[in-house]
C-alpha cells in the first residue's frame, strides 16, 4: 500500500506536469505538421517558440472587464491540475494521499468548471461568455459519466483512497476488468479538459471561445494550465486502471511515468483522430451512451464484488 511521500516532493509536481504538457503539445503540433504535409519534426519546437511569442506579446486589455475575475480564470487551470496531482501516486506514495483521494481529484477538474466560467464571464465579452457556456454544457455532460467511471474504480477496490485502488490491482490490472470504465474515462478526460474535438469552449471559430480576448502571459498561462491538466488525467489513469507503478525490472516511479507516457500519447492521437462534429452531437453521446455504459459497468463490478 502507498504512504505520503516526503513533502519536498511537491515541489516535482508541477514540473512533471509541465513536462509531459510540453510532450502533449509537441505531439499535436507535429501530428498537424504531418497532417498538412511538412516536417513532423518541426512540430516539436512549436511550443517553445509559441512560448516566446506569447511571453513578448502585450497584454490586452478591455473596458468595463472584469480584470481580477478575468485572469484568474485563466490562473486556476494550472493550480487546480497541479492540486488535483497531489493525490496521484509516483510509484509507491504520493504527496497527499487522503481518504478521499478519488473526490479530491474529481473536485479539481470542476475547480476548472467555475476558472473557464469565470474566463469568460469577466472578459465583458459576448464571445467569451459563449465560450464558458459552452464548457458548462460539455462538462455537464461528460461529468457523470467521468465520476462514475472514477467511483466503478473505487468500487472494485472497496476504498477512495487512490493507494487502495492501486493495491486492489495486484492480481489483474482494473482495465482488463473494467474495459468499458476505461474506455470512458478516456473519452470523458478529453471532455474535462477541453482537448481535440472537444475544444470548442476555446476554440477559434466564429464565436471566439472562453479565451477569444486573452493574450501574452494570460494566454500562456491559459494554454500551459490546459495541457497540464491533460497530463494530470492522464496520469490518474494509472492508478485507477493500469495498476500504478506496478511492473517489472523498473522500479515503481519509472513505471508510473512511462505508463503515464504512454496515456498522455493515446489521449494526443485520440484528440487528433476523433472528428470533430458539433456540440449538440458530443452532448448527445454524453448523456445517451456514456451513461449508461459506464452505470451497467459500475452493476457488474458491484455484483462481481457483493458475490466474491
Amino acid at each position: 500500500m502507498s504512504g505520503a511521500a516526503p513533502l519536498w516532493t511537491a515541489l516535482l509536481v508541477p514540473v512533471l506536469l509541465l513536462a509531459f504538457g510540453y510532450g502533449a503539445a509537441a505531439g499535436t503540433a507535429a501530428l498537424r505538421a504531418r497532417a498538412a504535409g511538412t516536417a513532423p519534426g518541426a512540430g516539436l519546437t512549436a511550443p517553445a517558440r509559441e512560448a516566446a511569442r506569447l511571453l513578448v506579446q502585450r497584454r490586452r486589455t478591455i473596458p468595463g472587464a472584469d480584470t481580477l475575475l478575468w485572469r484568474l480564470g485563466g490562473a486556476l487551470v494550472p493550480a487546480a491540475a497541479v492540486l488535483a496531482a497531489l493525490v496521484v501516486p509516483l510509484g509507491p506514495a504520493s504527496v497527499g494521499d487522503l481518504s478521499v483521494g478519488v473526490v479530491w481529484f474529481n473536485a479539481m477538474e470542476v475547480v476548472v468548471w467555475a476558472a473557464l466560467w469565470m474566463l469568460g464571464w469577466g472578459a465583458d465579452s459576448a464571445w467569451g461568455l459563449v465560450g464558458g457556456y459552452r464548457f458548462l454544457v460539455q462538462g455537464l455532460s461528460y461529468e457523470l459519466p467521468h465520476m462514475f467511471a472514477l467511483t466503478t474504480a473505487a468500487l472494485g477496490a472497496g476504498s477512495l483512497r487512490v493507494s487502495d485502488i492501486v493495491a486492489a490491482q495486484e492480481q489483474v490490472w482494473f482495465a482488463v476488468l473494467m474495459p468499458a470504465a476505461f474506455a470512458v474515462y478516456l473519452v470523458s478526460a478529453l471532455a474535462m479538459a477541453f482537448w481535440g474535438p472537444f475544444g470548442t469552449p476555446v476554440g477559434r471559430d466564429l464565436a471566439g471561445g472562453a479565451a477569444a480576448e486573452l493574450s501574452g502571459v494570460d494566454l500562456l498561462v491559459l494554454r500551459a494550465g490546459r495541457y497540464m491538466f491533460l497530463a494530470v488525467v492522464a496520469a490518474m489513469a494509472v492508478p485507477l486502471f493500469l495498476g500504478g507503478g506496478a511492473g517489472p525490472l523498473l522500479p515503481g516511479w519509472a513505471w508510473t511515468l512511462a505508463k503515464t507516457a504512454g496515456v498522455v500519447a493515446l489521449l494526443v492521437w485520440l484528440g487528433h483522430r476523433l472528428p470533430a462534429v458539433r456540440m449538440d452531437r458530443f452532448t448527445e453521446v454524453g448523456w445517451v451512451v456514456l451513461v449508461p455504459v459506464t452505470l451497467l459497468q459500475a452493476l457488474v463490478v458491484a455484483v462481481f464484488v457483493l458475490t466474491r
